[in-house]
């Protein structure tokens, strides 16, 4: 008992970080499982048979390509407006810079059905066809927030002194930004880039709001195919991803490790 109250935040800390990833590893579980019937929702043989054709599903893999390109897209734009937000919030000084402050966390706070409706509303009310590029548009919409609050969190924690030294070095504006002010802010990018594809390619509510009849995500690819059946082939690809994302975060881990230890050096 001394122990675990001498230790109880780190215990609470991994029971949660056991509680997350709980279900991750059901996912990953069952990807090898053999189901006799349409549903794979109890285990009955393993079998590697999903993991060697994971298209064997018909027009899963179209779905999956889909997802993948919008969230690429879709982080380009959050990146590229959210960064640029990121530093006008916090290097100058302007009217209605509180509003915009507040109005940033808005699409945060919003609940999503109302935020699909809105879009939704919009898109109709000027006449675009529903398609890839509404779901594109409306991707961007909810992720720009949470790109500006990453990056913003990161330059103001940056110390304009380094910037100022680069200035009496005789760097331009141009060389400090890049050799300068963007390497430092790269984590913080980084973190809203990574944050911004998770939300755009696992969203739902949004997509199935503007996507109209003809464009089928992954996410509504699952969620159509959960009313008659359920593919291991889904496990498999929720595995995979599942795996390519910790990869991502042990490798970005790795790399700051390495770069401290070669400051401090």
């Amino acid at each position: 008992m001394r122990w675990i109250r001498k230790n109880l935040v780190v215990v609470a800390g991994l029971l949660t970080l056991a509680y997350m990833i709980l279900p991750n590893l059901v996912v990953m579980a069952f990807s090898f499982n053999k189901p006799n019937g349409r549903f794979n929702y109890s285990w009955q043989q393993f079998s590697l048979d999903a993991w060697k054709d994971p298209c064997g599903v018909a027009d899963m893999c179209q779905s999956l390509s889909l997802s993948l390109q919008l969230a690429a897209w879709a982080t380009l734009g959050a990146v590229a407006l959210g960064t640029a937000i990121a530093f006008a919030l916090v290097r100058y000084r302007f009217r209605a810079r509180g509003a915009i402050n507040s109005l940033i966390f808005l699409p945060m706070a919003m609940p999503e059905v109302v935020m699909a409706a809105s879009l939704l509303t919009l898109f109709l009310n000027m006449g675009i066809e529903l398609g890839f590029w509404t779901v594109l548009i409306a991707h961007i919409t909810f992720c720009l927030s949470f790109v500006v609050t990453a990056v913003k969190a990161r330059v103001m924690s940056m110390d304009p002194r380094l910037e100022e030294a680069a200035r009496d070095l005789y760097a331009g504006p141009a060389q400090t930004f890049l050799r300068v002010t963007l390497p430092i802010a790269a984590p913080g990018i980084a973190a809203g880039a990574l944050l911004a594809f998770a939300l755009s390619f696992d969203d739902f509510i949004i997509t199935n709001f503007n996507a109209g009849p003809s464009t089928v995500t992954f996410p509504m690819f699952v969620w159509g195919s959960a009313q008659r059946g359920t593919p291991v082939q889904i496990n498999v690809i929720g595995t995979a991803m599942f795996v390519l994302a910790v990869l991502v975060v042990m490798a970005g881990q790795i790399i700051t490790n390495r770069r401290r230890k070669t400051a401090t050096a």
